[in-house]
């Protein structure tokens, strides 16, 4: 499978039009990690090397063809002395598939604070996702091979009060990265689409169910690197309607919090015939 720089590999075509890879899958549709992934790197190279991305907001409005090439469309919406910010649009034969805003930060001073990181087990002591898979999920673990996704046990999660369907997740990639800070940016944006939507399915997992992510929304806190443990602390406060609410907080081993999550999917059930 696609290694991380092949998967956010991107050509600049015009000033603001750039063309994602189309990798090796076995996906019937291209991962939305992927394409929100390639969405971002689009955007920074838009933007001064002074400005770090601090958050982004993405719909995906139909699904992508993973056989076929993304072309992002990057609008130049506001350039600012400490803040800048990006719209790309995904588009493949004709039609947008993805559209993103990314807003860019200079960096100030401020007050300090952060959620604690919740107490874990750690990750070296969990066993490798993907030799516990079932076998009719094995073959979507072989999709992010390169990935070492170590689940916290259900029966190890910190459980909070009130709080109805939880689970976490410890991960990193397998191999070194490149040092650049927004490299990890977004290869973080790429990983952040992966398992979040089965927060929801944690209460109801007999019940079969079509997903698909409906919206992504980031936001980077602190610097971190992809190729080091991240805890994904996730949970899921709603679900109705066909669609659920999910949510993920990011910490690095020294627990501090780097990264913020909410997702919207589909989980609706499945129509006889």
């Amino acid at each position: 499978m696609a290694t991380i720089e092949e998967a956010l590999e991107i050509e600049r075509l015009e000033r603001d039009i750039f063309r994602g890879a189309s990798t090796k899958t076995q996906l019937p549709r291209t991962f939305g990690g992927q394409v929100a992934g390639q969405a971002l790197v689009s955007a920074v190279r838009t933007v001064e090397p002074q400005f770090q991305v601090h958050s982004l907001h993405g719909y995906f409005l139909r699904p992508g063809n993973p056989a076929e090439r993304t072309v992002y469309l990057v609008d130049r919406i506001r350039d600012g002395r400490s803040f800048c910010t990006r719209r790309v649009t995904g588009v493949q034969d004709g039609k947008a598939i993805f559209t993103m805003s990314a807003s860019f930060h200079s960096g100030d001073q401020g007050p300090e604070h952060q959620d604690v990181m919740p107490q874990v087990s750690e990750p070296e002591g969990l066993p490798d996702a993907h030799t516990t898979m079932s076998p009719e999920r094995l073959w979507a673990m072989r999709e992010w091979e390169h990935w070492d996704i170590r689940p916290v046990p259900p029966e190890e999660v910190s459980r909070r009060d009130g709080v109805v369907s939880q689970q976490q997740v410890w991960f990193r990639y397998r191999h070194p990265l490149p040092d650049d800070p927004l490299f990890h940016v977004c290869t973080l944006a790429y990983m952040s689409d992966m398992t979040l939507l089965g927060s929801s399915k944690v209460i109801h997992p007999d019940e079969e169910t079509q997903n698909a992510s409906l919206d992504h929304a980031m936001w980077f806190l602190r610097p971190f690197r992809a190729d080091d443990w991240l805890l994904y602390d996730q949970s899921s406060p709603s679900a109705g309607f066909g669609r659920a609410l999910t949510g993920g907080k990011i910490f690095n081993r020294q627990g501090e919090l780097v990264a913020a999550v909410v997702q919207e999917g589909l989980i609706r059930t499945l129509r006889e015939g």
